[in-house]
């Protein structure tokens, strides 16, 4: 197994191929000096949840680019987030974060998700055909988080285009030059700009989540400016690119599943089921990683200390040993286990209430609207080139309405 085997075009395709090979064939598989790639459930669970293994997010950088890249802003930028951190600085960080995200906040973006897809699918629905991922999936998100910090949603293509860029770097497939330049940039442009609106919230405090984040206390301890800019930078990424790609992933699985869809339209109360499902059968995130800071065993595999592993969500959603025919979208599926969509142990996604809450209205919003919506052609559908993060870059439909 080499990490070249994660970039080719049928792996963006369809990887699901190459994962079914890779859980067969053993429960960790070398791709590099000290480093693995697992595909399994139960390891992958387990692992999340193993306090010995941890976050050194500029080791996997280093496995994939050489030490000298580990000072480039866009991996110092991610270094400096949530995501990227250990206890017991991510116990203080996220227990600060996690109290601004109270039922205020969630009431609050319950009413911004309503009214920003009533918008874009106003505007959308007049023409017979637009496109569900360019005119609605991809601005939804951002516009969203717009309104949740408090900027002008016309600064959301620019710095959804630099979330966009920088979120590449999470790949497991080096990025070449170019693409890392533009990561690079995209990096430096979100955080100038999050400095910025740091300094004018604290001048000016509002109902944002800058504000809170810059207001918020635990036990003595408050947020630091630096802290506040790096986690502003990684809510824009983390919400913009994964719920975009989820809406749109769930669309083409529910299109390509004629039956789940009516069933669906005949029982809107489904909708969360639904969703869990998709993000189940083909979940936006598909890879998360980890490293062992001591030595330890795990399904009769020994990782010596430093090791990392790369953990393929996308293949533990379809290990056959949890989900019986996991490669069937049944949205009434009943299971014991959850899927591990939104991670597990200590970094289980700090957004996935609000995450859920976004995709449930956004996609009954979308079905309300155009109860006879269709796609124009499933079989020609362009993925991202990324192995980390799974979606389309257009999804043409045909609303009914006309």
């Amino acid at each position: 197994m080499q990490f070249s085997d994660f970039s080719s075009p049928a792996f963006f395709a369809d990887p699901y191929p190459l994962y079914q090979k890779i859980r067969d064939a053993g429960p960790l598989l070398p791709v590099a000096p000290n480093a693995f790639v697992t595909g399994r459930f139960s390891v992958v669970d387990a692992l999340l949840r193993d306090s010995r293994m941890g976050k050194t997010y500029l080791q996997s950088v280093t496995a994939r680019y050489g030490e000298q890249a580990t000072a480039q802003p866009v991996f110092q930028s991610l270094n400096r987030t949530l995501l990227m951190m250990n206890p017991p600085s991510h116990t203080r960080l996220r227990a600060l974060l996690m109290k601004t995200f109270n039922a205020r906040a969630i009431e609050k973006l319950t009413a911004i998700v309503e009214s920003t897809s009533h918008e874009l699918l106003e505007r959308a629905g007049a023409s017979a055909e637009f496109d569900l991922v360019i005119d609605y999936a991809h601005p939804l998100p951002v516009q969203i988080i717009c309104r949740l910090l408090d900027i002008p949603v016309a600064q959301a293509t620019v710095l959804g285009t630099a979330a966009s860029q920088l979120v590449a770097a999470f790949d497991l497939a080096p990025l070449d030059a170019n693409a890392l330049h533009a990561a690079d940039e995209a990096a430096l442009t979100l955080e100038r700009y999050f400095q910025d609106m740091v300094e004018q919230r604290r001048a000016q405090p509002g109902d944002d989540l800058i504000s809170a984040m810059l207001g918020v206390e635990d036990e003595g301890s408050r947020l630091t400016d630096e802290e506040v800019v790096s986690n502003a930078v990684l809510l824009f990424i983390a919400g913009h690119e994964t719920t975009s790609n989820m809406i749109g992933n769930a669309m083409i699985a529910l299109f390509r599943h004629p039956q789940q869809m009516e069933a669906l339209q005949q029982d809107p109360t489904q909708l969360p089921r639904a969703i869990a499902e998709c993000m189940r059968y083909d979940g936006a995130v598909q890879m998360l990683v980890r490293t062992a800071f001591e030595d330890l065993s795990v399904a009769d595999v020994t990782l010596a200390r430093g090791s990392v592993v790369f953990m393929l969500i996308g293949a533990a959603n379809r290990d056959p040993a949890i989900f019986t025919q996991p490669d069937t979208l049944d949205i009434t599926r009943e299971t014991s286990a959850p899927s591990l969509a939104f991670g597990a142990g200590i970094h289980h996604c700090l957004g996935a209430r609000l995450a859920r809450l976004e995709m449930e209205i956004a996609i009954r919003s979308l079905l309300a609207r155009f109860p006879r919506i269709r796609p124009v052609d499933l079989d020609s559908l362009v993925w991202h080139r990324r192995n980390n993060l799974r979606g389309v870059t257009s999804l043409p439909v045909r609303t009914g309405a006309h």
